[in-house]
């Protein structure tokens, strides 16, 4: 029965305000590369490993009875997040060892993982591997979903994106093209937005940091007001945003990352907008739309194999990068969809 070390990213303390390199330890434990008998579980080797936002709420003490769509992680346990991993072995008859799968793991080399937290098995393996943590996995459904079905665009629809860069927006700005839009992405340095303008094809990009009146430099993008606002920041921008809505224009929710480490969070003040111009503002859950998963696939691969739609990556080697990799999210450290490579097929 062979036993492996397994290189483990844990939550060392609970998060306070901005995540923090030393909320988190990398230890070593010592893994049975065998299931137990009549397990259903699956034993996975991680490969590639997503560092995401919303893993900030599971690292945080939430308190019983607070609103949330997560259940904190208990201490010095492996974080847990999406990945791309190979089956080692499987008590679950839909797969099988050698499978590449995606799905809900852990931040360490080899996970036990219950079948049920397996989101898709990769059948499609012409594109990178990475891919299924970014643009065909949980961030390209949210992108998909969250512009066609909750923002349900039209031809000639003047589309903004905030944080327009990372691993949801780039892909918002390339679907809103792809469909006839005009679209206009805000990111946080000089060098992102010229991806934006000149890789990822937006039609104008600008450097929120350099506007100290946002509502201004919307009137000055979109002198015409804006169709659909993805939201990916909430707070001054969304306030902004709501000044220049068109009438029954569409803003789906989808994050609020300029909010989720402060003590209090800014108030929106702007909200009489949303009757006056019959504005539709949707917060969504992508889980809610794993069912068109297949529908997503369908669209997306043929433009990928086509070079009409392109991704960008931050890719970082090895667990012990992980803790430094996640806490650069909230300072805008990454350029493109942040990743952790922890070993090759």
């Amino acid at each position: 029965m062979a036993h492996v070390r397994n290189k483990q990213v844990i939550l060392r303390d609970y998060v306070s305000g901005f995540p923090k390199e030393t909320d988190m330890s990398i230890v070593e434990s010592t893994l049975t590369l065998k299931l137990p008998e009549a397990s259903n579980e699956v034993l996975l080797k991680n490969l590639y490993l997503s560092c995401d936002p919303y893993m900030q709420i599971l690292m945080t003490n939430v308190e019983p009875g607070s609103v949330s769509y997560a259940h904190s992680l208990s201490l010095l346990q492996p974080l847990t997040g999406l990945g791309v991993a190979k089956v080692l072995e499987s008590g679950h008859p839909d797969y099988k060892k050698g499978d590449l799968i995606w799905g809900l793991t852990k931040l360490e080399e080899y996970s036990l993982v219950p079948s049920t937290q397996i989101q898709f098995k990769i059948e499609h393996t012409d594109v990178p591997l990475s891919y299924y943590t970014g643009i065909l996995g949980m961030p390209g459904m949210t992108a998909y979903a969250g512009f066609f079905e909750v923002g349900s665009p039209k031809k000639g629809d003047k589309v903004f994106v905030s944080a327009a860069s990372g691993a949801v927006g780039q892909l918002v700005g390339q679907f809103a093209k792809l469909t006839g839009c005009y679209v206009v992405g805000s990111a946080g340095t000089k060098e992102k937005v010229d991806l934006l303008k000149n890789k990822l094809g937006f039609d104008e990009a600008f450097n929120y940091k350099e506007e100290p009146d946002l509502n201004a430099t919307l009137k000055r993008y979109f002198p015409e007001g804006i169709d659909i606002y993805f939201d990916n920041v909430g707070g001054k921008t969304l306030d902004a945003v709501l000044l220049n809505m068109r009438v029954h224009g569409r803003i789906p929710v989808c994050g609020m990352i300029s909010q989720y480490n402060l003590a209090q969070p800014e108030g929106v003040t702007n909200l009489t907008n949303l009757i006056y111009k019959r504005v539709c503002m949707q917060g969504f859950v992508v889980s809610d739309f794993y069912h068109l998963y297949p529908k997503f696939l369908e669209f997306l691969l043929p433009h990928i194999r086509e070079g009409k739609v392109v991704y960008v990556e931050d890719i970082a080697e090895g667990l012990e990068n992980g803790p430094a990799a996640f806490v650069g999210l909230f300072s805008g450290r990454n350029v493109g969809k942040q990743v952790l490579l922890v070993a090759r097929e």
